[in-house]
């Protein structure tokens, strides 16, 4: 059995260009009871309506996190040793075998679900967004309906059958079938025309930057309130200058400045998972859009080292 100790203790020793690759290097294993956050890979992505390349992601994200490993004891900007703080393991991806689809919403509500059986907190990287609805149903099963706190371009909430494996409609199935509450969540970043908001509270890419980081921070903390939260991040949230690796980019988005400053700012929410998607390197230049990516997820972590400390930003 892995210990905590073991968790907290393991720092791969690899230099930064090389070595085997896993998420802020830490240990690539299975057996995660003892673990305070899990990683994952979910490298799907046939519900693409744009270009491919999303099932790539994970591989790129683990990548640029390697830097970051570095620096994680003294982590910045709130200098917490990351490391001892959250015992983390990285426990490799989720297994999807090419051509086989009629199942992937239950492959990976399982992969999700065994994970969430065995480690208190799950963040998952995909893949494209349609990763994040099985997600979501696994969590569901763990913590009752949540609120949704979702960054993207797109509202993904148009027009759903119920079957359809499309990465622009499973909000709109989640909503229906009760995972989500959309009165307690938030949409940020959005810069795509809908019918219906469907009771979600929707801050466009325009308002944040007149309003600004504190304005968007505290207007995603009115909504949620204490309820229960699982932050999905859309990369092409951000614009393309930003994260042109991606499948279907928009212009306008946020700066990563913003997308950062944001996400270092939610503590105190009431998170019980997260998930960063549709990171396509294939259309990145010099990895920006993985390095993003990998700070994303790494300063949510220091969120949740914050909130396990009991401090506030």
């Amino acid at each position: 059995m892995t210990t905590r100790q073991e968790l907290l203790e393991h720092h791969a020793t690899d230099m930064t260009y090389a070595g085997e690759l896993s998420f802020l290097r830490r240990l690539m294993t299975q057996n995660i009871t003892q673990a305070d956050v899990v990683v994952t890979g979910i490298p799907f992505d046939a519900a693409t309506t744009y270009r491919p390349g999303a099932r790539l992601g994970p591989q790129a994200i683990r990548a640029a996190s390697v830097q970051l490993a570095e620096l994680a004891q003294n982590a910045f900007p709130d200098n917490i040793d990351l490391f001892s703080t959250l015992a983390i393991a990285d426990y490799g991806d989720c297994e999807l075998r090419s051509g086989e689809l009629a199942n992937v919403v239950d492959i990976i509500t399982d992969h999700a679900r065994n994970i969430l059986k065995q480690a208190p907190f799950l963040i998952s990287m995909g893949g494209d967004h349609f990763v994040t609805y099985p997600l979501l149903i696994a969590h569901v099963e763990k913590h009752g309906p949540l609120s949704l706190l979702h960054f993207d371009a797109h509202v993904d909430t148009w027009p759903d059958d119920a079957k359809r494996l499309d990465h622009g409609s499973m909000f709109l199935r989640a909503l229906k079938e009760g995972l989500i509450d959309p009165e307690r969540s938030v949409q940020v970043g959005i810069r795509s025309f809908s019918e219906s908001d469907y009771g979600f509270r929707v801050i466009e890419a325009p308002w944040v930057h007149e309003q600004g980081v504190r304005a968007t921070v505290d207007e995603i903390k009115r909504v949620l309130g204490d309820h229960a939260t699982y932050l999905t991040f859309d990369i092409d949230c951000l614009d393309p200058a930003y994260a042109p690796g991606t499948g279907t980019p928009v212009a306008g988005g946020l700066t990563s400045a913003q997308a950062l400053g944001i996400v270092r700012s939610l503590d105190g929410i009431d998170f019980v998972g997260m998930d960063m998607v549709e990171v396509a390197p294939a259309y990145d230049h010099a990895e920006i859009t993985s390095i993003v990516a990998a700070n994303i997820i790494h300063d949510f972590l220091l969120v949740l080292a914050r909130n396990k400390r009991g401090d506030r930003g």
